[in-house]
């Protein structure tokens, strides 16, 4: 039996166009780190809010059943990086990314 091939993301980080790709698997935050990207982020567990960015566009499922989001951040497109896997491309809004 073959192993499920994993699904590649593009995640694009606004303003400063970066861009690295993901494996569907890893949590954006861990994404951009392994590929030189560095994005805010303390406690990597969903619950600081330090690593908070817009999502413009894009899809994610979450880690853990209720990250530190209020529904009505959810529903405005805010997502926690650290606890966020891609199910798409993503097009983030985070002004303090860098590369590493």
């Amino acid at each position: 039996m073959t192993a499920p091939l994993s699904t590649i993301y593009t995640v694009s980080v606004l303003p400063d166009g970066l861009n690295f790709e993901s494996d569907g698997i890893s949590s954006v935050l861990e994404s951009g780190l392994a590929q030189g990207v560095e994005l805010p982020s303390s406690c990597r567990n969903g619950t600081c809010r330090a690593c908070l960015c817009k999502m413009v566009s894009g899809r994610v499922r979450y880690r853990i059943e209720w990250p530190g989001l209020s529904a009505d951040e959810k529903s405005e497109g805010w997502c926690l990086p650290c606890v966020a896997v891609p199910v798409s491309d993503l097009l983030l809004d985070q002004p303090f990314a860098r590369v590493a």
